[in-house]
């Protein structure tokens, strides 16, 4: 039986998000807001809490998740990072995107896609933000969609009633806006537009009009 946690979206409180951590730590799987939509989070090195994930998700071994970030040192320690991208990706973050990069040699072979790429993130989110900076490293995580919705889960209530008898925690801060984030590929020569959603595209040099 999942725990539930109210914190506060945006001063969480540090005990409770120490306790978080904790459970993360232990091997557990959690739903958290971002400043697009709940998502669910797990250790990085915990393989079994990342299978439940896919569990969970209903989502095969093609399914590559995201790695969420405190901060652009942190990517730099994932990713390959040029000039280029390091301006793009400091223009434009904390916010709701998830920017597709070279992985470094650091990162374990498991999370890459077959391209040795992986998605990264840095949100706008107190909570998410919190958890992080206690973590001290990356959160593996990824959007809480499930396979009878098609849509992501965003009121905490809903996703304690769906999911509390397989996840660990639920973090209610209140209901996140519901759209997904844009996904830009930053691995070629050029940024590329994976998919559009709450992140402004225009400064990758994508023109709105064209897509439609």
């Amino acid at each position: 039986m999942a725990q539930y946690f109210s914190v506060h979206p945006e001063n969480p409180q540090p005990r409770l998000i120490q306790h978080a951590v904790d459970i993360i730590r232990g091997g557990g799987v959690i739903a958290y807001p971002t400043d697009s939509c709940y998502a669910l989070g797990c250790h990085t090195g915990d393989k079994a809490a990342m299978d439940r994930m896919r569990r969970i998700r209903d989502v095969d071994e093609r399914h590559h998740f995201t790695l969420v970030c405190r901060n652009l040192s942190e990517i730099g320690q994932l990713a390959k990072v040029d000039n280029l991208q390091y301006r793009l990706m400091r223009a434009n973050t904390p916010g709701s995107y998830t920017f597709i990069l070279r992985a470094s040699r650091d990162v374990p072979r498991r999370l890459l896609t077959p391209r040795h790429t992986i998605g990264v993130r840095i949100p706008d989110h107190p909570v998410a933000l919190a958890l992080l900076e206690a973590l001290g490293e990356p959160l593996l995580s990824s959007t809480l969609i499930l396979p009878a919705h098609g849509q992501p889960l965003n009121d905490p209530q809903d996703i304690r009633h769906a999911l509390e008898h397989v996840l660990d925690l639920v973090i209610d801060s209140g209901p996140c806006e519901g759209e997904v984030t844009t996904v830009v590929d930053l691995s070629g020569d050029a940024p590329r537009l994976v998919r559009e959603g709450k992140g402004d595209i225009r400064p990758f040099g994508f023109v709105k009009e064209a897509l439609h």
